[in-house]
């Protein structure tokens, strides 16, 4: 089975994602990326019913994909110290201040490649070799997503692997839309705060220039 999804976040915010079939992935990464502790650097694996999350983090930069339960751990990880070494080296400082999704346009052809290559590669041995990296899942620990969720909290992934991906694309427009939107408000807002703070700046000065009403400078 392929590598299901891959996301790149800052703390609770994603810079880039992609799937391979339709799911709520992002409503269960989401979860999960708030309970990882902020600056938090290793290597660790969820399980839930028979999918796995795998996850790299580095000082509060988290590199995580999905899988089923059939598909092997060290190639989940090799995978994911792809990514890492890749979006470190493309995007440096700029990850830092990033805003959400932006580097979602060029990063996620990245994420769509490299899964397709280690769902498909079937000499992982040599890859390992060729990146140089011994990858010992044994000492990674795996714990059940169940101890994550607090009172009150469901996490429960939802997938359907049959469902196209114009679906997924047509979501992700939707909540790219959206967080335009909402971006430009917050704009709009902040604009508007300038303004009456300068309003109220100048009717001070002016005020204690000329008098409350401006009489003096009226004359």
């Amino acid at each position: 089975m392929p590598l299901l999804y891959s996301v790149v976040a800052r703390g609770t915010t994603v810079l880039a994602r992609y799937a391979t079939c339709a799911g709520n992935f992002a409503e269960v990464t989401e979860q999960i990326l708030t309970k990882i502790p902020p600056g938090e650097s290793g290597r660790l694996t969820y399980s839930h019913a028979s999918y796995l999350f795998h996850y790299v983090a580095e000082t509060g930069v988290v590199f995580m994909c999905i899988t089923d339960d059939e598909f092997e751990r060290q190639r989940a990880f090799l995978f994911l110290e792809e990514i890492k070494q890749r979006f470190l080296a493309t995007y440096g400082q700029r990850i830092q201040t990033a805003l959400p999704y932006a580097m979602n346009s060029e990063f996620a052809q990245v994420l769509a490649a490299q899964m397709k290559h280690y769902t498909e590669s079937r000499d992982i041995d040599k890859i390992s070799r060729l990146q140089g990296e011994v990858s010992d899942v044994k000492d990674i620990l795996v714990k059940n997503i169940e101890n994550l969720a607090t009172r009150g909290e469901r996490l429960e992934l939802l997938i359907n692997k049959t469902q196209s991906l114009n679906t997924s694309a047509v979501t992700f427009k939707t909540t790219s839309r959206t967080l335009a939107r909402s971006l430009w408000w917050k704009n709009i807002r902040i604009i508007i705060f300038i303004i009456l703070g300068l309003g109220v700046s100048i009717y001070i000065i002016g005020a204690m220039a000329c008098g409350v009403s401006w009489q003096k400078c009226t004359k």
